[in-house]
């Protein structure tokens, strides 16, 4: 038989697996369609101007030792929380660079800032994988998990 912590726990890395993949496909068709928002200042920028255009904040980093960084995380959660955006913290910047640059072809990806903030807009495409990681979110926070959190697999 199988202890329950374990069955719980394979249920919850299935499902940490198939929100990375639902958030990687959303990233990849919002930059496609243009509504895709890359970097802290661009971000924020966007935040202030068309808060209520926001549906997906995504806060990418690896190192939690950079502190003006986790600042920038702080107020960008802060105010998404205010204004109803989900917001969802990600490991595994080098994978997302990969995945938005293959994707980039005709625009170099690095004028458009770093990767550590991402904002996903225009509400009115409703990504069927928008709304995966959405319910993701939700779950995560009925599990008490303030800011939920994925780690990108390497492939």
């Amino acid at each position: 038989m199988i202890p329950e912590e374990s069955f719980g726990s394979d249920i919850m890395e299935n499902r940490m697996q198939s929100a990375g993949l639902a958030l990687e496909e959303l990233l990849v068709t919002a930059q496609k369609q243009d509504s895709l928002t890359v970097g802290i200042y661009e971000s924020a920028k966007l935040l202030n101007a068309e808060p209520d255009s926001v549906v997906l904040c995504v806060l990418a980093a690896d190192d939690e030792d950079d502190v003006a960084l986790q600042i920038h995380f702080t107020l960008l959660q802060s105010f998404c929380c205010d204004n109803g955006i989900t917001i969802l913290r990600v490991s595994g910047v080098q994978r997302l660079q990969r995945l938005l640059r293959a994707e980039d072809s005709n625009r170099n990806l690095e004028e458009h800032g770093d990767l550590h903030c991402m904002l996903v807009t225009n509400p009115q495409a409703d990504h069927c994988r928008l709304q995966e990681v959405g319910m993701y979110c939700q779950e995560s926070r009925r599990l008490d998990q303030w800011v939920p959190q994925l780690v990108l697999q390497e492939r």
